[in-house]
Order: C-alpha cells, then structure tokens, then sequence
C-alpha cells in the first residue's frame, strides 16, 4: 500500500488529518493510517486506544455535519486506520472549509466546487436550477423532435416528461442549453493549418440551441475531413476520421461538461488529428479507469443526456467511450483520452494515408470541394495566384488524393 488519492499516511494525531477527512467525506471515500511516516515506514503510536478516542473526539467536535466513519487498531503495528465514506450530506466542512483530494495532496475547493457540493447534497445537478430567462422557445428541439419520429409536436407535456419544466419553478437551466435562446458558453472550432500558428478558418457556434451547435460542428467537421469519389455511377462519401466518433465525442463533451463555469468546449482540427476538449473534469464518483472503460457511473447532466439520447445523438447512456474506441477497431491509428482535473480531451486521428495539406493547398481544396469541380483558370482569378503556381497546386492535390483530374488541354477539369 502507498499514500494515493484514497489513502493518506500520518504519523502521528494531529489536526491537519481533519481537511482529508472532509475531502473523502465529500468525494469517493478513503483511508487514514495513522502510525506511519511520510516515507511508508511503520513508527507506531504509543498508545492504539487512546489514539482512537482522540481521532473520534476531534471528528465528531470539528466536522460539520458529522461524516460517517470507523476506526481500527493494528495491536501488533500499533497502528490506526480511519475509514471515512463518502456522505450524502454534503458539504462536509472543516473549520467552515471543504476540501477535496488532488492525488496525495488536500486541498480547499474553491467557490464555483462548493455549489456543487451544495448541490449534491440537496441531491440536486445543476442543470435542475431554475434559469434566469423564462421566455423561452424551442423551435430547433421542436424540429429535432419531428425528424427523429419522437414527438408529433412539442407542448408542455413533452417539457414536463423531458424534465425541462415544473409548475413550481419553470423552466431551468436545461431547457435553457436545449432554447433557442441559449447563453450558455458554446463550442468553439478552429481549424489549423501545416502548425497551430495557422489558422485556415474558424467559427463559434453560441447563442443558439445546443441541438444546432452539434450540427455545426459536424458541419465543418465534413467541410474538412471527408472526401466525395465515384463509384460507379455513383458519388461515394468517405471520411478521414470516423464521423461517429467525431459526433460521439462532441455529443459526449455537451453531455458530461460542466455548465456552471464560463467555459466553451473547443475543438481542434488539425491536418492528421481533432482534439475535442470540454470543460470539467470527471463527474465525483467516476474514475479515470472507469471513464476510459466506458463505465459511466454517475452522469453530470442527466436530464441533458436524457434529451440527446431521445434524439439518437448519443447512442445510449455510458457508452460514448466504447462506440469511439469500435469505430477505429478496423484501424491502426486509435483515439486517445486524456483526464485532466479540470478537462477531458479526446484526441481522434486521421486514419487515411493521405499527406496533409499546405494553406494554399487547403484553399485550393475547399474551393473545388465546395464548386464540385474547376479548372486551373477559376483557381486563378478566385485566388490571384499565377497560372503556373495553380498548375503545380493542382497537380499537388491529384498526387495526393484528395482530386481527381478529367480531361485534357483546355477541358481539363479536377473533381474533390
């Protein structure tokens, strides 16, 4: 055993035991050893018994509310071990402070982390708080709703079973991510160039439903990372990267972030990869090995995730991980997780061989794309660029796969 997030060694029963008994008292759970130094050896404590008294006196004088604990003594190390659970009480204070484990370390939480613990123990998220606008509608949801087959049409009823709304309180802040007058921070998209000094294009999606910043997203996600081909007498859509795991993890990002912090999710396209980024590290309860397995144990914005799992944007509750991991299982390339304290980025590679493009290439590229086909004479008046130089630009996207060339001489036309 080592000292770690849910284990704490102390040589001796002083107060500064008590902040980590309002850390585990608040979050996941743990243990103290007294009897034993910093570097893991065992120096006992004089007397077992009187310790346990003296650790129980201080607990129940100095923790407010009074968390649940045990206490057992090793007669034959002459060691304590204090066992604290995570109470449904929250906040657990300590000199009118809460505090919480940053790996080894306690720590006090701030402001913004102690409302959310007011929260958890009014068994309450903060999606279910009243929002501030009450003059809401709801026209992309409604649209939404229609197209999947859900709903015929969206009425008070449907609110209420959403958990959107209540006689009581109105409507909260759920129903305002999923209003068309959203004000909640959005997603912001920046698609780099050959090096992150380079910035090709960029928008941010806010100040709308959250139903239609996922949809700009995947916009410009397609506008970047899918290539059209003839198959027979057909056009065909491939994408560079699984377009379900880039869907599953912006769904993800809305879903499990959080919403009390003045934060947007960002997302980065790169030539080669896309990092999403979101707000909030894990919810409490859920740690990283769960995460990265799929184990979804506690969900941040459940009434949130409710309303996209309606909408089949996200597939079923706790399996984004799984879903994002099977749509590269034909691939070598694999997404990668990262679990900060205060982020989660999924990092989705490209997994096409194809070379990626310069900045005049890229505009190159967008402008037949967007045409569905040109010739060297419309790259030159469109961009200015002499015919020589949008020749070899051409000729660059032909060799690397993302054009193809028709015709000859002054019918020659290239096709994205």
């Amino acid at each position: 055993m080592k000292e770690c997030r849910t284990v704490e060694w102390k040589e001796s029963v002083s107060n500064s035991f008590l902040k980590t008994v309002s850390a585990f008292a608040n979050y996941g759970s743990g243990s103290i050893v007294f009897g034993i130094a910093d570097d893991g050896s065992v120096k006992g404590l004089a007397d077992t018994r009187a310790a346990c008294l003296d650790i129980e006196n201080k607990i129940n004088d100095s923790i407010d509310p009074t968390p649940f604990f045990s206490l057992t003594e090793n007669t034959r190390k002459k060691t304590v071990t204090l066992a604290v659970e995570e109470g449904p009480n929250k906040p657990y204070l300590y000199k009118g402070k809460a505090y919480r484990r940053s790996d080894t370390a306690t720590v006090e939480v701030d402001n913004v982390e102690l409302r959310r613990l007011v929260l958890a123990g009014q068994n309450m998220h903060f999606e279910e708080l009243p929002c501030h606008k009450q003059d809401l509608t709801f026209r992309a949801l409604e649209e939404k709703l229609e197209a999947e087959h859900v709903v015929k049409a969206l009425n008070g009823d449907v609110l209420r079973t959403f958990n959107l709304f209540n006689f009581e309180t109105g409507f909260n802040n759920a129903a305002l991510i999923v209003s068309d007058q959203n004000t909640f921070p959005g997603i912001d998209v920046a698609r780099f160039g050959e090096s992150i000094n380079i910035i090709a294009d960029r928008a941010t999606f806010e100040g709308t439903s959250i139903i239609e910043q996922i949809d700009g997203a995947c916009t410009m996600f397609e506008r970047y990372y899918s290539v059209e081909t003839i198959e027979g007498a057909r056009r065909a859509t491939h994408y560079s990267i699984p377009y379900e795991a880039f869907r599953e993890a912006v769904a993800n990002a809305v879903a499990h972030r959080t919403w009390d912090v003045n934060a947007k999710i960002r997302i980065a396209m790169h030539p080669d990869h896309i990092e999403i980024s979101s707000p909030g590290g894990l919810p409490a309860g859920l740690g990283r090995d769960e995460y990265l397995r799929g184990f979804i144990s506690q969900l941040r914005n459940p009434i949130l995730a409710n309303v996209l799992f309606r909408l089949n944007i996200i597939e079923m509750f706790g399996t984004g991980i799984v879903r994002i991991r099977s749509s590269y299982a034909e691939y070598e390339q694999k997404p990668e997780f990262d679990v900060s304290e205060n982020a989660v980025r999924v990092t989705l590679p490209v997994t096409d061989a194809r070379p990626a493009l310069t900045s005049d290439e890229e505009l190159v590229y967008r402008f037949v794309k967007e045409e569905g086909s040109a010739a060297s004479g419309q790259i030159v008046a469109n961009f200015g660029f002499g015919k020589d130089k949008a020749v070899k630009l051409l000729r660059s996207l032909v060799e690397k796969r993302y054009v193809e060339k028709t015709g000859t001489g002054r019918g020659t036309k290239y096709h994205a």
